[in-house]
This record gives C-alpha cells, sequence and structure tokens, in this order.
C-alpha cells in the first residue's frame, strides 16, 4: 500500500507549472514548409517566417494541418555584415498549436515545437 502512494502522482497534476519563456524573434525570413496536410496529402508550400526561437517557431500556412503533424523547414538566411555567405537551416518539429486566419491572405497560424537537432548549411551567394 505504501508503493501505491509514493508511485501515485495524480497530486502534482493540477500544481502549476512554472514555465521559463525563450527569447523569440521576430523574423520575417522567406521559408519552405513541407510536410503532409490534413488528407494526408503532401504539402510543399512557400510562406514567411513570423517568429523563431530555439524550440518554436511560427509560421502562415494556407495548407490544413493537424495538430501533432510533422512538417520540415527549411529557412533561406541571407548575408549581412556579420554573415559572409547565405545560409541555409533546415529543421523540423510537431506542430503544437494552430490559430485560424479570418482577416488575412493565410489560413493558419502554425505553432512548430523544434526538434533538438537542425542543420545549418553554406550557399553561394547568387542562389537565394
Amino acid at each position: 500500500m505504501i508503493a501505491t502512494r509514493l508511485n501515485d502522482k495524480s497530486s502534482f497534476q493540477g500544481a502549476p507549472r512554472i514555465v521559463k519563456r525563450e527569447r523569440s524573434f521576430e523574423l520575417p525570413l522567406q521559408i519552405r514548409v513541407a510536410g503532409f496536410d490534413a488528407s494526408g496529402k503532401e504539402i510543399r508550400e512557400y510562406t514567411q517566417l513570423v517568429s523563431i526561437s530555439s524550440q518554436e517557431a511560427t509560421f502562415q500556412l494556407n495548407s490544413k494541418v493537424l495538430i501533432g503533424s510533422k512538417l520540415s523547414l527549411f529557412v533561406d538566411i541571407p548575408k549581412t555584415y556579420l554573415l559572409e555567405k547565405d545560409l541555409k537551416l533546415e529543421a523540423s518539429g510537431r506542430v503544437t498549436f494552430i490559430k485560424a486566419e479570418e482577416d488575412r491572405k493565410k489560413k493558419q497560424l502554425v505553432f512548430l515545437r523544434l526538434d533538438k537537432s537542425y542543420r545549418i548549411r553554406s550557399l553561394p551567394s547568387n542562389t537565394i
């Protein structure tokens, strides 16, 4: 009986969780989103990044996706005075939240929880 009480964690379910918010950057960069829509059809849609952090990316899509869907992002990062070459960030993750956009061109605002693995490639300057 004591063992069942120790393993029972139901008393912690209603406890408030302290969540550390991470700094998010609003970067209106061109991205390509790839994955599958709500009907299972493959999508490859170009759109613009709204914001990004090391854990989450936000963007708008015309294609309808479901929460839990796995999507891949391809972000073109142009060279700047700090970056010598154009870069391409390749990341993937799962959709955690979707907000319907009624007054905008795109249909959904998508929140993507990014996987810990990602890839950054250097590109020749004339490809973007």
